[in-house]
């Protein structure tokens, strides 16, 4: 068995208590824990019908936005996936322990937020080796999927990676301004089964955007899961070297 296969088991878990708090009536089998296999029992049921989607989130974690995006999903029963940046680790371990103990997924973003194909072999590996080291040994596991900064890659750069890269199918381009009904409006009317969405959670208005989002499509059906948490669903396992945009049925 690969990998990711094992290190998927993390997602697992998170998602039987995401499903559960939203759908009392479902008996979610899935057992996930560190350090063990991802298994089904004899009790499984099958899952409640998408659609389900991965909101993501780059470039933290700063403290006093991501403390608010953390604290609105759990309210909301919401997961989500972070890609984080190495240069705001430091002084913040407890938010990113906390997105694990809530269910959330963490990525690797870059340390420095380096255009990476900009670079030579030994930079792109001085913008990820290091931040996964300082992940690896604040979170116990050593597989993490990549997100490169501006979503940019190329040959070179996916043979380096070692995880699989995750970009996106919806992106309101939250950077761009302050207007969360204009952010929100764009996801809620794009959003379908298996997109992933692209916000940062370093803006204040970009978090009033993930609530509201989660709030619009939780009313219309919508179940919020990590990237892990879709590969899951999907019955995918993420390969090493691709980009994956979205994951449709």
């Amino acid at each position: 068995m690969s990998g990711w296969k094992k290190d998927l088991r993390s997602g697992a878990l998170a998602l039987s208590a995401l499903l559960l708090s939203m759908l009392p009536w479902i008996l979610f089998g899935a057992v996930c824990v560190h350090g063990q296999e991802y298994r089904q029992t004899a009790a499984a049921q099958p899952l409640p019908e998408g659609p389900y989607v991965a909101l993501t989130f780059d470039d933290g974690p700063r403290r006093s936005t991501t403390t608010a995006l953390l604290d609105g999903l759990a309210q909301r029963g919401a997961h989500a996936t972070f890609f984080l940046v190495g240069i705001n680790v430091e002084g913040n371990e407890d938010l990113i322990l906390r997105m694990e103990e809530e269910g959330h997924q963490v990525g690797i973003h870059s340390q420095n937020h380096k255009m990476l194909t900009e670079l030579n072999g030994a930079g792109v590996a001085a913008e990820v080796v290091p931040l996964r080291h300082t992940l690896s040994a604040l979170l116990g596991r050593e597989k993490l999927m990549v997100r490169p900064p501006y979503g940019m890659t190329n040959r070179t750069i996916r043979g380096q990676m070692n995880a699989p890269i995750i970009l996106w199918s919806i992106d309101p381009e939250d950077w761009s301004d302050e207007n969360s009904e204009r952010q929100t409006a764009l996801i809620v009317s794009k959003a379908a089964d298996g997109d992933i969405i692209l916000l940062h959670d370093i803006y204040p208005s970009s978090v009033e955007t993930a609530l509201r989002v989660v709030d619009e499509l939780m009313e219309k059906g919508f179940h919020f899961v990590t990237v892990e948490e879709l590969f899951l669903i999907r019955g995918q396992e993420p390969t090493e070297g691709k980009v994956y945009r979205c994951l449709p049925p």
